[in-house]
């Protein structure tokens, strides 16, 4: 019992340090948006300086919007995780690695959004990151011994979601002119998990929590 509740401190100081990070992450984005204050004066009025700048303004909601997503996926993932293990530390490492770096290929995207390498790097950031948080699923259903015993741990949605981002990368990067629209393909994800348990003659153990 001893063993199990000092792995159960360490998985609780394991996720206070992945949400710091996060939330690290996540602060650092309005950087840009904070050092353009310092240009006002090359500017007739602060609106003059938000329409001149506005590809600086959306890359920071969109950061912003995917990396809170990411982050409640996230959350979603590991919350019934009652004690330490290596895998998921591993993977969830690998995982914020993707929400640090996130914000770099989101700024390319208001600069250099049609460039093929841009796409990859934007929406091979969120197959990494999908990929990790599906990964954690597979190992919590495998060993449901590292949870609280009320874990539903499902990795078909994310499988379905990790595939919708490829294939909308695909699609972007042989379609140019289609640009980020693919990534709405992310809407028919749920609806293919759901096929799929249909198919296999089972109910889906869990839907993300943020649907």
């Amino acid at each position: 019992m001893a063993a199990r509740e000092h792995r159960r401190r360490g998985h609780e100081r394991f996720i206070t340090f992945i949400d710091a990070i996060v939330a690290i992450a996540i602060t650092l984005l309005v950087l840009p948006l904070v050092e353009l204050t310092a240009q006002i004066d090359d500017y007739d009025s602060v609106g003059a300086l938000l329409r001149e700048n506005q590809a600086e303004v959306w890359a920071f909601l969109l950061s912003f919007v995917v990396i809170a997503r990411l982050w409640v996926v996230q959350h979603d993932s590991v919350r019934h995780v009652a004690v330490q293990d290596g895998r998921v530390m591993r993977l969830l490492l690998l995982w914020a690695l993707t929400i640090v770096f996130l914000p770099f290929p989101t700024a390319l995207v208001a600069a250099a959004a049609d460039d093929g390498v841009t796409k990859l790097l934007y929406i091979g950031t969120m197959v990494l990151s999908t990929t990790c948080l599906t990964l954690v699923e597979v190992v919590l259903v495998r060993h449901p011994e590292l949870t609280d015993g009320d874990d539903e741990a499902d990795p078909v949605y994310g499988a379905a979601n990790v595939a919708m981002l490829l294939l909308a990368l695909v699609i972007t990067l042989a379609v140019p002119a289609t640009s980020y629209f693919p990534l709405l393909l992310l809407l028919a994800a749920d609806p293919a998990a759901r096929t799929w348990h249909r198919l296999r003659g089972g109910d889906s153990r869990r839907r993300a929590s943020t649907d």
